[in-house]
């Protein structure tokens, strides 16, 4: 039982990336619509001459970069703890927390939230990679030639592969915090995790954000239909 609270928070991680794309097929997530956006940004972002779209994307940059550096933080965080469990063991009985884990059991553990922050800073640094490009991609356009909208698609994806990995990060965060709580006690770590898992699902199809961005690309998509016939 120990062991598998120790290892379901990564189990539900890994289960919501695997199963995310097979529920947007039915229902556009938060980060479809926002997809949808990052298209129109390229394709305005093709035609106009302002320094909007570099700070839009170093302020990307900026967010992406503080998470992955947070992320080998924490990592070099757990190593020490490796090195003091029995420290680790008083001061969780210090704050009335359950201390009667092997240190087995707690190495065990140490090592799931390894992997976690692990697989984190991967996530963060490959989509700082992946947004570098999409920089790149950006400012290689030109505004005295007609950028084809195949190119427009193609950066586009960029920035949504990007921002892809950059939730996969976000995750790692959030199903990290039901890991911790498993020093409290496992049941409750599967409880948090059930509980983390919901939130994510809410908000990321249920949300007033979703509500409000699918408004949004609603009202753009009509917008766009309405200015094609009049050029008609």
């Amino acid at each position: 039982m120990i062991f598998f609270a120790s290892i379901f928070p990564i189990v539900c991680w890994f289960a919501y990336n695997w199963g995310v794309p097979y529920v947007e097929a039915r229902r556009p997530s938060l980060s479809v619509i926002m997809s949808m956006q990052r298209r129109r940004w390229v394709a305005n972002a093709a035609v106009r001459d302002t320094p909007m779209d570099a700070i839009l994307s170093g302020n990307l940059m900026g967010s992406v970069s503080f998470l992955a550096s947070t992320s080998m933080l924490i990592v070099l965080a757990i190593f020490a703890a490796f090195g003091q469990l029995p420290s680790l063991s008083r001061a969780l009985g210090n704050f009335g927390f359950a201390t009667d884990y092997t240190a087995t059991e707690m190495q065990v553990h140490l090592l799931v939230l390894l992997a976690i922050f692990v697989l984190s800073f991967f996530a963060f640094t490959l989509s700082l990679r992946q947004f570098n490009h999409f920089c790149i991609m950006l400012g290689a356009l030109s505004k005295h030639t007609a950028t084809t909208e195949e190119e427009i698609d193609a950066i586009a994806r960029l920035n949504s592969l990007a921002a892809k990995n950059f939730n996969s990060g976000i995750r790692a965060y959030y199903f990290a915090v039901p890991a911790v709580v498993w020093f409290v006690s496992p049941w409750l770590s599967i409880a948090v995790t059930l509980i983390t898992a919901g939130v994510i699902i809410q908000r990321e199809f249920f949300s007033s954000a979703h509500r409000l961005s699918a408004s949004v690309a609603v009202i753009a998509s009509r917008r766009e239909q309405t200015g094609e016939k009049v050029g008609d």
